[in-house]
């Protein structure tokens, strides 16, 4: 595993010492996985295959979860997936930008992009569940306390959720604060329920090992595999570990998994567990049961920060995945908003918010509890978890070139694992598992009619583009230069773009130096400031220039050229006009792709965001030129 890639920490200035970093990356990273025991054990014996609360289901199901987070969690996603990073950066389309770099163009390249475009639309069904189970299962221990607060149970859990989405726009700085503390505070209170439960059937110890697993299946192969769907709730939140990476580097989330999560979850689900055999009719809610009566109410309020610590996580990382999805061409331009002035990947996309509330919220009001919802989750989850094992196979055979029997041995064992699991959650479809496949259908379908309504119309446009040095020829001395500079934005680094022509052909003029711009998003997060020009002069006063952005950077075209001196000095605002080509996109019966997509991507085209916003150029300099465009 030498050629692994080298530690995430190296790539990113992570001036937090590690305990810090740690600390915040329980309240991030572990924030879904970490609520798991509110709903997990729970489901497995009540929800939709219930299962007899005895010994042997009980020592089955503890045995299925110690060894499910073992593996999926501490050998799949701690000691291999993290190595795979990105320059830092993890995540479905960061993998994807990876490969794509590393393996250039060759016959999988189809495959491993919708493999990732995949793993990445059944994210936002994740996102969308997520924070309405979490927020469900804590708010229905008011019914632990007093059976009266049941009716409360949705007005209040709506309110909390729509108030955590209507705070977003402020940003997470404070927020993120206090993310840490009160997570280790949750932690610390899940081993310490744990523990008390376990003094008093330490027998349940012997649950760890996996020969209770592998009876649990002699027993009743059927409810065993049936279980696999509840049992994997116990490990949602895990790909959370992978798509963080950037924000705390790999040894933070590796300290914090096996220091702090890992133990504090395994104590509390033996606690869970030792109640059930001392008290079967425990199985109705064992983690609010496992507390004093006095405490449960107060462990109500604490449970309830950790779902919206939970549900903040993925809320962030629905943005995050957006605007990789936005850099890397699968979505249009949208308004995004910077809401530290430090933290650059503390950003704000209004349109994806109000989206997932409106979901969400509908979510709620759909399925009306947590048992509910458990069958709707866990299909995104088991999903993204299989593309990544695929993925992952592409990464040991073909760009870390393990020894074949080693990168088969460890692909295959990760593949039939995955595969259990997500099999058993195609059962939960007729339940409501159809909800978070809807909703990636849906988000995939958006994925790739852009991407693929990108490429058809950067082809029509290539097909009347005239060639630089003809362009320059045909002008010589005919056409009449005024002073200042003017910027054509081109999407392609080749010809002369349409927004050049048509001022030409209306306006007869051309300024004195003019700029033809390409924006082009390289497959790493972060291209280097010294990295990111490049001028070509091509005579006359034309100058082709190329910006070079990461799929994480934010983009400011006016900043890059007002440093930029290669193209007969600096743009300055005050005399640099800025073209854009503002296309119509006629459908046609072309070939490309089916009417309605045409007429979806035309749809997506006419509300993307304004190029003249998304490039942060100056409103009072800018002028838009019309044409259109057949696809």
């Amino acid at each position: 595993m030498s050629d692994m890639s080298t530690d995430a920490g190296e790539h990113h200035s992570h001036n937090e010492s590690l305990t810090a970093l740690a600390i915040g990356a329980i309240g991030v990273v572990f924030g879904d996985i970490g609520t798991s025991p509110l709903y997990a054990l729970k489901e497995s014996f009540v929800g939709h295959h219930p299962l007899a609360v005895d010994p042997a289901h009980i020592f089955g199901v503890l045995s299925l979860i110690f060894w499910t987070m073992m593996l999926i969690v501490t050998v799949k996603y701690v000691f291999v997936i993290l190595h795979a990073d990105n320059k830092g950066e993890g995540g479905s389309l960061a993998l994807l930008a990876m490969i794509g770099r590393k393996l250039g163009t060759n016959r999988w390249s189809p495959l491993v992009a919708t493999l990732g475009v995949v793993a990445t639309a059944l994210f936002y069904g994740d996102a969308i569940i997520t924070p309405a189970i979490s927020v469900l299962s804590a708010v229905e221990g008011l019914t632990v306390v007093n059976e009266g607060f049941a009716v409360w149970v949705l007005p209040v859990s709506i309110g909390i959720l729509v108030g955590l989405f209507a705070i977003q726009s402020h940003g997470t700085a404070v927020v993120g604060r206090l993310f840490g503390p009160i997570m280790v505070i949750y932690f610390i209170v899940l081993a310490v329920l744990g523990l008390t439960n376990i003094v008093k059937a330490p027998e349940m110890l012997w649950a760890l090992s996996p020969h209770y697993a592998l009876q649990f299946f002699l027993i009743d192969p059927k409810l065993a595999f049936l279980a696999l769907g509840s049992v994997v709730l116990a490990v949602t939140g895990a790909e959370a570990l992978y798509a963080d990476m950037g924000h705390f580097g790999r040894k933070a989330i590796m300290v914090s998994w096996l220091y702090i999560a890992f133990p504090c979850l395994l104590i509390n689900y033996l606690g869970q567990s030792a109640l059930l055999l001392k008290t079967p009719a425990a199985a109705e809610n064992p983690f609010f049961l496992m507390a004093p009566e006095w405490a449960r109410l107060p462990l109500v309020a604490l449970a309830t920060m950790a779902t919206i610590i939970a549900s903040q996580a993925v809320i962030s990382g629905a943005y995050s995945v957006s605007q990789q999805a936005v850099q890397l061409g699968f979505l249009p331009r949208l308004k995004i908003l910077h809401t530290s002035a430090r933290a650059a990947g503390q950003i704000y996309i209004p349109v994806v918010n109000w989206m997932l509330l409106i979901l969400v919220i509908l979510l709620v009001l759909g399925f009306k509890s947590s048992g509910n919802l458990a069958a709707a989750y866990g299909i995104a989850v088991t999903g993204t978890m299989f593309i990544t094992a695929c993925m992952l196979g592409v990464l040991t055979f073909a760009v870390w070139k393990w020894h074949p029997l080693l990168a088969t041995v460890v692909t295959g064992s990760f593949l039939v694992v995955d595969g259990l699991y997500f099999a058993s959650n195609v059962t939960k479809i007729p339940d409501g598992g159809w909800f978070p496949l809807l909703v990636a259908a849906i988000a995939f379908t958006f994925l790739t009619t852009w991407a693929t309504g990108r490429r058809l119309m950067r082809e029509r446009l290539e097909e009347g583009a005239m060639p630089i040095n003809v362009f320059l020829k045909s002008i010589g001395h005919k056409v009449r230069r005024v002073s200042g500079s003017a910027i054509f934005l081109a999407s392609s680094s080749e010809g002369i773009p349409p927004a050049l022509l048509h001022n030409l052909k209306h306006n007869h003029i051309l300024h004195e130096r003019v700029g033809i711009l390409t924006v082009v998003t390289e497959g790493v997060p972060h291209v280097p400031p010294e990295g990111r020009r490049e001028v070509d002069d091509l005579g006359h006063g034309f100058y082709r220039i190329v910006l070079r952005y990461g799929f994480m950077d934010e983009v400011d075209v006016p900043a890059e050229l007002a440093i930029e001196d290669r193209a007969g000095g600096p743009f300055r605002t005050l005399d640099t006009s800025y073209f854009l080509a503002r296309q119509t996109l006629i459908v046609s019966s072309r070939p490309g792709m089916a009417i309605w997509r045409e007429k979806l991507f035309a749809w997506m085209v006419r509300n993307a965001e304004s190029a003249m916003q998304f490039f942060k150029l100056p409103t009072n300099r800018v002028i838009e030129l019309g044409s259109q465009v057949e696809i």
